[in-house]
């Protein structure tokens, strides 16, 4: 019996993760979104590209969370895009009101599930949505690091003219601004990447990183990335759904790891059946420390608007 996975929000990210999510054939999907009519046509044009890349799984379209009920993962990418100029911190109170909502419904319909929570500014969400579902961290956490680890490697990639592969990197902390890639944990083949690029390439790469998503944004001009948020969502999934305790940077609630406790930021961690379980620590440089600090500290603020507003007390 194939596992089941609902996608919350059948938007860009959505579609495009349920449709991956389709395509490996491990699980059955529902895709709900509160548009009348476009999750079920989405979800029908996925289903019939079944035959043509070798997927038995079943896809089906929703309005509602009825048809949720019992599912195994749940993802969370319901919310408001980022438009040009508009930074994810923006986005706060309009998408906090949006999460409130489908956590509660996800809690009603599914209370086993593993969340994982994509909706920007995703630490701040991830935070939410702990604190309204009451899960243990192990089963709710946030879809960041592997995005932006991916960006990351990417432009190495480009720079040294080698597979994209060869690279192994991490990159911590909150999504956005203040992200860190642990550049002394970054090798090509095994080779410390600081052997390979002068430091000021590296640092261009590291500023590129950070700014990866405004650049997808400014491109596009109506609406923000989803082809590699997505090829994010697919591989936590994966990791769950089929056990594989592969260790990928997530947004985890921290208990005192890395020196910050009660609050939501992206680390090393092992993703398997029942979700994160272990928070990975690596040793960290002290200027790797004092940015992770910064960037937990970049959280915090939004936590505490998030705290302060009415719809926090609301929701």
């Amino acid at each position: 019996m194939r596992k089941k996975v609902t996608v919350v929000g059948a938007g860009n990210v959505g579609a495009s993760a349920a449709q991956r999510i389709f395509e490996l054939g491990y699980a059955d999907v529902v895709l709900t979104d509160v548009i009348p009519d476009l999750p079920q046509g989405k979800a029908l044009d996925i289903l019939e590209s079944g035959p043509v890349v070798g997927s038995d799984a079943k896809i089906v379209g929703t309005n509602g969370y009825e048809e949720t009920a019992k599912s195994d993962l749940v993802v969370i990418t319901a919310g408001v895009a980022r438009k040009p100029g508009m930074s994810r911190d923006d986005l706060l109170l309009t998408n906090l009101k949006i999460v409130n909502s489908v956590t509660a419904e996800i809690v009603r319909y599914s209370p086993d599930s593993i969340v994982v929570v994509v909706t920007n500014p995703l630490d701040a969400m991830t935070q939410a949505a702990l604190e309204i579902s009451r899960f243990p961290r192990g089963r709710l956490f946030g879809m960041a690091g592997v995005l932006d680890t991916a960006r990351f490697r990417t432009f190495i990639a480009q720079e040294l003219n080698v597979s994209v592969e060869e690279i192994q990197a991490y990159v911590l902390g909150g999504h956005g601004d203040t992200m860190v890639p642990l550049v002394g944990y970054t090798t090509v083949a095994g080779v410390p990447i600081g052997e390979l690029l002068p430091k000021e390439k590296v640092e261009r790469i590291v500023q590129r990183t950070r700014d990866g998503g405004a650049e997808i944004v400014k491109l596009l001009k109506t609406g923000s990335a989803y082809y590699a948020p997505s090829a994010a969502i697919a591989e936590m999934a994966e990791s769950i759904l089929l056990d594989r305790k592969r260790v990928l940077p997530c947004c985890a609630y921290l208990e005192g790891e890395y020196g910050i406790r009660g609050l939501c930021v992206g680390v090393p961690v092992k993703l398997g059946a029942k979700g994160i379980e272990e928070v990975v620590e690596v040793k960290l440089t002290p200027e790797e420390k004092r940015a992770l600090e910064k960037s937990a500290a970049a959280v915090k603020e939004l936590v505490e608007v998030m705290h302060g507003s009415k719809l926090a007390k609301a929701g």
